[in-house]
């Protein structure tokens, strides 16, 4: 066995953890919470099922369905900050960059090279995939939030104005969407499970 191959090997031994790595969102069956694992495949399948309402018009499927693939590697090692943790996210960024020089270093020079450029470019969202990227990201995790009945948001408080803050990323890339944004939104507090703002 090559070197290469050894370290291949033990870079996908490696990222098998992602399916030990739980999420902040629920299945939509209420069952458990989903994994990583879970979440980056659902993130790359609603990234090519819903490719036709994309905003932009330079974007390349394929890199995103990669971006998808390798955006949350690096919660092997940081684990998985929630999206409003304020106070996880500060420590967020130097976690996941030690996260990523460990885990990528096990990769041949070239594909760790390429994979990691694809999480900085995911995380710096600049591009045009990027953008499309993250808005899918958040799409994906609105989506199952809503359709498990808002638990994640009802357990951490959530408020509207926090959900299109961090939703706004979808007007540019999926405009034809945001539509549903407010809906699911809408629905959320009159159901009960998103928290409206509070009036000073």
């Amino acid at each position: 066995m090559t070197e290469k191959l050894r370290g291949q090997l033990h870079f996908l031994r490696e990222v098998d953890k992602m399916k030990s790595i739980f999420r902040q969102t629920w299945l939509t069956d209420r069952s458990r919470q989903e994994n990583d694992a879970e979440h980056s495949w659902h993130l790359a399948l609603t990234a090519m099922t819903l490719f036709e309402y994309c905003g932009f018009d330079d974007v390349d499927l394929d890199r995103v369905i990669r971006m998808a693939l390798v955006h949350d590697l690096v919660e092997i090692y940081a684990g998985d900050t929630f999206a409003y943790d304020q106070i996880g996210n500060e420590s967020k960024q130097q976690r996941e960059k030690e996260s990523a020089d460990k885990l990528f270093s096990l990769l041949p020079s070239t594909q760790a090279s390429e994979y990691r450029a694809l999480w900085e470019e995911f995380d710096q969202m600049e591009t045009h995939d990027a953008i499309y990227a993250s808005a899918i990201d958040r799409l994906q995790s609105l989506n199952n939030i809503h359709l498990s009945g808002g638990v994640t948001w009802l357990q951490h408080s959530i408020t509207s104005d926090m959900i299109y803050q961090r939703m706004q990323p979808i007007k540019q890339a999926l405009p034809e969407l945001w539509g549903y944004i407010e809906y699911c939104v809408n629905e959320g507090l009159e159901k009960g499970y998103v928290k409206p703002v509070l009036q000073d």
